[in-house]
Parts: C-alpha cells; structure tokens; sequence
C-alpha cells in the first residue's frame, strides 16, 4: 500500500490554493480580512478531516488484507517521516538492485531504460500547473484580473487620489512661501499649455497677450522675476484678460508656482523670442530684477 499524505498537509495545500483563487477574482488581498474566506477554509479543513477519517478506514480495512511481511514493510516505511519520503521519492537514488527491477527489457547501444515513476512533486506542479491555467484563464476573460487597461485606470485613479490627499494635507504655497525649483519647470510648462498659451502663444511668446520671454514688463509689483509672475497670476490685472487665476480659485498656490518657475525659465534661462522669430513686441518698461 502507498503512504498518504498527512492531512495538515492537505490543508496548507488547499489554505494556499485559496488565497490564489481568491487572489486571482478580488485583486487584492483583502479578502484576508473576510470572515468568507475563513469561513471557506474552515470548511475546506473540515472537509480534509472528513476525507483523512475515511481514508483511514479504508487503509484499515486493507491492512487486514496484507501478509505479514507486507504489514511489517508497510509499518516500516510508515515511521518514515512525510518530508523525507517526498526528499527520497524526487532524489534519492536507487540502488544495483532496485534497478534490476524496474528495468525495461529493450534498449539500444547499450542504454536500457528504467520504468521510473515520475517525481511526486513533478506531478504534483503539472496538475497545479494545469487548474491554475484554467483559472487564471477564466479569470482573465470573465473579471477584470490581469487587464493592462483596467489596471491602469485603478493605478491612475488611486495616483490622483493620492495627490488630492497630499495637496489636501499639505499646506497651500503663498507668495512668501513660493521659491523657485527646477523640478517645477516641467509642471508649470503644463499649466501653462492648459491655462496661458491662448494668449500668450506657444513658449510664452506674446499675442493677445505680452511677450513673456524678454524683458519688459507692464506690470511690476514685485523685485524679482518669479515673485512677480506668482503675484500677477495670484492677482490678475485690473481692466485686462488677465484674471486672477489664483484668488478666483481657477489654479492652486503650487499650480502658480508652477507656472512662475516656467515663466522664469522661458525668460532668465532661454534666449528672447523676438518679433523676427515671430514674438510680440515689447510692451512695458524694461525690467531690472533683482536676483533670485
């Protein structure tokens, strides 16, 4: 008679496969926390004892059956532990006469084959292997699992709710508190595409509005550069298209600083975009900022 495997074994092997399946149809792990789930494994082991108890019967009921000599290698082999019966049954090696025994009788050139069974831990990966097939199938086709598009809408919503959260919590940027930042170029470039560029044109340089890449400014309220775009984008002009984007609630205190940091960069970093190259003209006096 073969050994069976223990029933705790059975159990973690089904607690496992539970948390796949149930993986593979929630998405996450929180069905950890679900009474369901535990529920279903309490039952499973139930049904594991259920299943162990019969076959013990059943293993009782032919042990009666065998010779003695049967009986004492079956008891023999029984005191083996499972772990080491598993590591003997995929590795070890079988010996001169063990080999004798299983040996097929056909070969060629002199190599003759072995009737060997196959790993118990092989088989038992390609029937895992198989099931899971089959469900990761069914639940990419019938659910949600596993779908670039889906996945990436679920990223994309909690990325944006993270960064609501964070410009909830954090405080809001003011004139004072604004600084420059290279990092904020990039941003305030978009803002500006969303929010400027219909009167500013592309790159900032001037149509309905002023040419915002060279240096003469209608309105300076402030003594440098970057303070003065945050201020007059807070604030807007009086009798102007220009609003205010800040106080009509239209843009955050980090979407203006943004926005300042790219304004600064078209005009301290870039060369001017003159009226040659298609830039408006100047309008205002020129300005002589103070440095950052």
């Amino acid at each position: 008679m073969k050994q069976r495997t223990p029933v705790f074994v059975n159990i973690l092997i089904i607690t496992g496969l539970l948390i796949v399946f149930y993986y593979l149809f929630v998405q996450s792990y929180s069905f950890l926390a679900s009474p369901y789930f535990w529920g279903t494994v309490v039952i499973s082991a139930i049904l594991a004892y259920i299943h162990s108890a019969i076959g013990d019967l059943i293993e009782n009921n032919k042990f009666k059956k065998l010779s003695a000599e049967e009986k004492a290698a079956y008891l023999s082999e029984k005191k083996i532990p499972f772990l080491k019966r598993q590591y003997d049954a995929a590795f070890k090696k079988q010996s001169e006469t063990e080999e004798k025994d299983i040996l097929i009788d056909h070969g060629f050139d002199g190599i003759m084959e072995l009737d060997n069974q196959l790993p118990k831990w092989w088989v038992g990966l390609f029937w895992f292997g198989t099931v899971f097939c089959a469900v990761y199938i069914s639940a990419y086709s019938f659910t949600d699992f596993a779908h670039p598009l889906t996945e990436y809408e679920v990223e994309y919503k909690e990325q944006i709710a993270s960064i609501a959260a964070y410009e909830k919590d954090q405080p809001q940027v003011t004139i004072e508190s604004a600084v420059f930042a290279e990092d904020n170029i990039a941003a305030g470039e978009e803002v500006f595409k969303t929010n400027c560029v219909s009167c500013h044109s592309e790159g900032g340089k001037g149509g309905i509005g002023p040419n915002l890449t060279d240096n003469f400014w209608h309105n300076q309220p402030e003594k440098t550069l970057f303070k003065n775009v945050f201020h007059v984008v807070e604030n807007g002009v009086t009798g102007t298209a220009m609003q205010a984007w800040g106080k009509n609630g239209v843009l955050t205190g980090r979407d203006i600083q943004n926005v300042a940091a790219y304004v600064y960069h078209i005009n301290q970093e870039q060369p001017p975009i003159t009226p040659a190259q298609g830039g408006a003209p100047a309008y205002g006096d020129e300005a002589k900022w103070e440095k950052q």
